[in-house]
């Protein structure tokens, strides 16, 4: 798939898989250096939704790729980040999303805790990461005016904001075994191995 030849085209920044809940669904999230967000369904070859949040996106990830659509989160330039919920898709309005502020520099990337998708990390630019938790609205569905369903976002909390050097944090990932056990690299070239502790009390 590639832009038409009246199209511009842009620098893809970050991509990720989802929604392969069986074989022949997937679909793919990509964030571009102009902000857009796409999303493309792989089965039927086409682009399922398509938005913009102002800044580059620097990364992406479902808060699970193998189970139907349920959470995206996008980090970008200029210290923002945005959580889709993305259930619920309206023909107009598309996904329901709620946006934060944090790290006061570019957000280089997010990753979900496996034992819990609701809880995240994301890598700030100023070397610092920071802990956040999602909480589902009451109702995560709401018929709008015209009978369709549109989706709810939910809140945010930030659960910890911890700097762990001076220069950004370009990767991390979570143990998949042993919940809280993390490792991240920083271009400050050090690789840092991390525990995250109390995450079944939140």
């Amino acid at each position: 798939m590639a832009p038409a030849d009246n199209e511009t085209k842009r620098d893809c920044w970050a991509v990720a898989f989802g929604n392969a809940y069986t074989e022949a669904e997937r679909v793919i999230a990509s964030g571009y250096d102009n902000g857009d967000i796409k999303l493309f369904d792989l089965r039927t070859m086409s682009v399922r939704w398509e938005t913009n949040i102002k800044n580059g996106v620097c990364g992406l990830q479902f808060d699970r790729k193998d189970i139907v659509m349920n959470k995206l989160v996008a980090t970008s330039l200029e210290s923002k980040f945005v959580t889709f919920d993305v259930r619920t898709q309206h023909p107009k309005d598309g996904f329901a999303s709620i946006s934060e502020k944090a790290h006061k520099s570019t957000i280089w990337g997010v990753r979900h805790l496996p034992q819990n998708r609701d809880i995240f990390m994301t890598l700030g630019g100023n070397g610092s990461v920071c802990l956040w938790k999602y909480s589902y609205p009451k109702d995560r569905v709401k018929v709008d005016g015209d009978g369709v369903e549109k989706g709810v976002a939910g809140t945010l909390e930030q659960i910890q904001n911890v700097v762990l050097g001076t220069q950004p944090i370009s990767a991390f990932d979570w143990s998949p075994d042993k919940e809280g056990l993390c490792v991240c690299s920083g271009f400050d070239q050090t690789v840092r191995v991390c525990i995250v502790t109390r995450l079944k009390s939140l």
